[in-house]
């Protein structure tokens, strides 16, 4: 998910590095379903419009014209809308809430993309806790899903180690030599590995409404995944509390002279009249992200410890992927399923459902609309290049979906060439893809146990470099929205309380029905909304604050304005192309199914009331903020909720030039006092005297 920056984590510290941005978004941005899901949406694209292939009669090779769409949506949409939200972030040094202060009416969004991230953390925790229980479970000297003859296996389990002669005594009699032969023959044939997964895993219920038990297993593995996630983010979330709530704050004495007028101002302390007409200072900027403040504050120790999860977690994956590409190419009949991987077919490329599904993998891998992106970047140094970050970042992304893309597929090839079958028979979708297809196709390496725990080792890392963006997104847009010192200071707490709600709200997942409701809410929470939520965040930002001026902030920030690709993809193409597919994909809309399993009315349903849910919040919320609104029309509200809040802007006084810049004249007595030049784009924090922060309109 995600989730760029040369402060990846909130509370994990300033990275003065350039190359520091670069891999501490690594981690967000290649999550578990990177290898995954791309690779799932590879095989489904190829199996677009296919008869269903039968044993006797293999499917061909259905060449897909994935490449194209993917690529497409990658400049068009996926790279311009990555870098809006960077620097969305970046400049406002707010999450996904605190944003929204350039157009109060549009802060539905930002609601939406918490519900996304709060979707996607529940069911992206199980994902993980199912890699948990495989990593354990290959802890052993043979892999318990390498053969048949265990006792969840059924007479249609055919095994290829089984059929290789290489068991001791598991062999059935009258099994034939020729695997090829028997597949062909047979009526159903199922792997080891498949059974493991649906069998004695999951153990998986005729029904999505036929919960039965809970998995043990599954539950425990879940409360680590859980408890893993948040140790370590705890680290990081401390120092955030240090930056949060510096020694700083508190009245202080009245600087009277100009010396002592001139420092306060430049610690970004606010000297204004006391209830008495007595001088204190009153206000002040907490030094933060992207503050020089943060080394003097104490939390550059535990921001470096956090980097260093963050920088392990970012790069092991690609040594795993390197190793298994290595060892894969090196498989017979690898460079079959390569050249499946690589065909084109490009009379799919007319259907709607091809481009849309191409959106959703971009907006999922790239991360876009989960509010993780704007999250992260809210702790760059305000003049980072975030444009550098956005190419570099996206394209190394995709390349990696593509690279695992090579490694997956030349290890189907591999199985398929052994069991005498197409790919496309030897490759399942949705979670299979990394717990059926794979597992069966590591009992066939040497030393296979080792195999498996890297692998899965590798997937765990995956996942909880997403998890970490995911979690860190609601606990800041909590924290940012609530505002007020003792949540600050409580900022553990409230991890604390995300980690327990996602696991008690993950309980269901662990059912024998957990794996319907898991795909529904990938399918539906996590795909079409999405992509509704980024059109409406562009369109907002381009038309509503003002494109001119969107692109004066990042001048100002970067200090270049934005290529002329991006202006007219941000106005122009992006929401065009999101639009259009919007249409089409719900013309050609197509109801959920898991293998030969076809999901009820009810449950579509609800999948659609789970992709609502998101979206809705944008209308409701713009209804909320009109009626709050002052004004004596309709037309006077509306377009008072949409111009930017007073408090708009850099966070910081020291990065509030040009027409964010407040004007501060001298007192005519011993004190300061601040007028912003611009009463609608700045305002003041204010600390009352009992030491208590508070904001004359809203928070900073």
């Amino acid at each position: 998910m995600a989730e760029p920056l040369s402060n990846s984590k909130r509370g994990c510290g300033e990275d003065t590095s350039d190359t520091g941005s670069h891999s501490m978004c690594g981690s967000p941005s290649l999550g578990l379903s990177q290898s995954q899901r791309f690779c799932c949406w590879v095989l489904s694209r190829k199996r677009v419009g296919a008869p269903k292939p039968t044993l006797s009669q293999p499917s061909p090779c259905l060449p897909g014209a994935f490449m194209f769409p993917y690529f497409i949506m990658l400049i068009f949409c996926g790279i311009p809308l990555f870098f809006m939200e960077l620097s969305f972030g970046q400049f406002a040094s707010q999450g996904c809430l605190g944003v929204w202060r350039i157009s109060p009416m549009f802060k539905g969004v930002g609601y939406g993309m918490m519900v996304v991230s709060t979707y996607i953390g529940i069911y992206y925790n199980v994902v993980i806790c199912i890699a948990f229980y495989y990593f354990f479970s290959s802890m052993t000297h043979v892999l318990p899903w390498a053969y048949c003859g265990n006792p969840w296996n059924t007479p249609d389990c055919a095994g290829v180690l089984d059929a290789s002669n290489l068991t001791n005594g598991s062999r059935p009699a009258a099994l034939p030599g020729n695997l090829s032969h028997l597949l062909n023959h047979s009526l159903q044939r199922t792997s080891p590995s498949e059974e493991y997964w649906r069998l004695y895993v999951l153990k998986l219920s005729d029904d999505i409404g036929n919960f039965g038990e809970v998995r043990l297993p599954l539950l425990g593995c879940l409360g680590v995944s859980w408890v893993v996630v948040f140790l370590c983010l705890i680290r990081g979330v401390k120092s955030s509390g240090k930056v949060s709530t510096p020694p700083l704050a508190g009245s202080v004495p009245t600087q009277k002279d100009p010396a002592s007028r001139a420092r306060a101002v430049s610690r970004g302390q606010a000297v204004m009249k006391g209830p008495e007409g007595g001088r204190r200072t009153r206000g002040l900027m907490l030094p933060g992200r992207g503050h020089p403040g943060w080394e003097e504050l104490g939390g550059v120790q535990r921001s470096r410890s956090c980097a260093q999860v963050v920088y392990f977690t970012a790069t092991f994956p690609y040594v795993v992927l390197t190793i298994l590409f290595i060892r894969g190419v090196t498989l017979e009949g690898a460079f079959t399923g390569i050249m499946y991987y690589l065909t084109p077919q490009w009379d799919k490329i007319l259907e709607a459902k091809v481009w849309g599904d191409a959106a959703s993998q971009i907006f999922y891998s790239l991360g876009c609309a989960w509010g993780g992106l704007i999250t992260m970047a809210s702790y760059n140094k305000f003049h980072n290049n975030c444009y550098r970050d956005s190419i570099i970042i996206s394209i190394t992304n995709c390349a990696t979906s593509v690279y695992a893309g090579f490694v997956i597929f030349s290890i189907l090839g591999f199985m398929a060439n052994h069991l005498g079958v197409d790919v496309s028979r030897v490759a399942d979708h949705g979670p299979g893809l990394a717990f059926v297809a794979y597992p069966e196709a590591l009992t066939l390496l040497p030393i296979s146990p080792l195999w498996s725990l890297l692998f899965f080792f590798m997937l765990i890392l995956l996942g909880l470099g997403t998890q970490f963006c995911l979690l860190e997104t609601l606990v800041t847009a909590i924290v940012d929205e609530v505002g007020n010192e003792w949540i600050l200071q409580k900022k553990t707490y409230v991890t604390l309380g995300v980690a327990v709600a996602g696991f008690l709200l993950g309980i269901p997942l662990t059912s024998q029905a957990g794996i319907y409701w898991l795909l529904l809410m990938d399918n539906y929470a996590a795909s079409f909304s999405l992509v509704v939520i980024s059109c409406i965040m562009c369109v907002s930002i381009m038309y509503i604050y003002g494109h001119r001026n969107y692109f004066q902030d990042i001048q100002m920030m970067l200090g270049f304005p934005p290529p002329l690709f991006f202006q007219i993809c941000w106005r122009f193409v992006s929401p065009a192309i999101i639009f259009f597919i919007l249409i089409f994909t719900v013309i050609q809309y197509q109801p959920i199914t898991y293998n030969h399993y076809q999901y009820p009315g009810w449950a579509v349903a609800i999948g659609f009331l789970l992709a609502l849910s998101s979206v809705i919040c944008i209308p409701l919320y713009a209804l909320f903020q009109l009626y709050r609104t002052d004004g004596d029309t309709l037309l006077q509200r509306l377009k008072n909720a949409t111009k930017p809040s007073r408090d708009w802007g850099p966070a910081l006084l020291e990065h509030r030039t040009g027409r964010y810049a407040p004007t501060i004249p001298p007192s005519p007595e011993d004190g300061l006092e601040v007028q912003p030049l611009h009463p609608d784009k700045a305002q003041i924090p204010m600390v009352g005297s009992n030491g208590s922060s508070r904001l004359q309109d809203s928070r900073i």
